[in-house]
């Protein structure tokens, strides 16, 4: 099955240098508006003419900021979209609005794996991979199916995609790539089991 990943297009929040976590409210800049529109023709080249009368189906985040590229997508595939709130950015607890030039890095507790920690009293990266496996377990097989999410999100359902752990997800090294850049689109092929 071909997941198309995109996470949404710029914020005022991504602007700011604010950490979003799930924050409400938080729309898109012009910037933002415009690499929807990029993502959206983006999405729609990689569809291409032969998933034509297809079943297509676009997925996103319920957070303002991607629900508002996901319709530019949707729009531009002409797909329906829908809403899962197994899809939202990581939960940040305490940390949600705070500048991040303001943040200090704390130590891993002992005997505790990084993605454990629910740093900030929110999510830790194993709870933010349990949900989107509940997702990526529920999501029926079709054409393709188009993920509108956040930058920690999509990192986490590659490591999903991947048959990999949530002590396993990846920010960066040579297999993975850097995370998706804000209007970012990536290609996940997973074959049939």
């Amino acid at each position: 099955m071909r997941w198309i990943l995109v996470r949404h297009g710029q914020s005022t929040w991504n602007v700011e240098g604010r950490v979003q976590g799930q924050a409400p409210g938080v729309g898109l800049t012009e910037l933002g508006r415009q690499q929807a529109a990029d993502a959206g023709a983006a999405v729609a080249a990689v569809l291409g003419p032969e998933v034509d009368g297809a079943v297509v189906r676009v997925l996103t985040s319920d957070l303002e900021r991607a629900a508002a590229t996901a319709a530019v997508v949707a729009d531009a595939v002409g797909a329906p979209v829908a809403a899962d709130p197994d899809l939202r950015e990581q939960d940040a607890g305490t940390l949600t609005g705070r500048l991040t030039r303001e943040l200090t890095a704390l130590p891993t507790p002992p005997d505790s794996h990084v993605h454990a920690v629910r740093w900030g009293g929110g999510e830790s990266i194993a709870d933010v991979w349990e949900r989107v496996a509940r997702f990526v377990g529920r999501t029926p097989p079709s054409a393709a199916v188009v993920v509108v999410s956040h930058g920690a999100t999509l990192q986490v359902l590659r490591a999903v995609l991947g048959g990999r752990s949530g002590a396993e997800v990846s920010w960066r090294d040579v297999t993975w790539h850097d995370a998706l850049p804000t209007g970012g689109v990536l290609v996940v092929d997973v074959p049939e089991t």
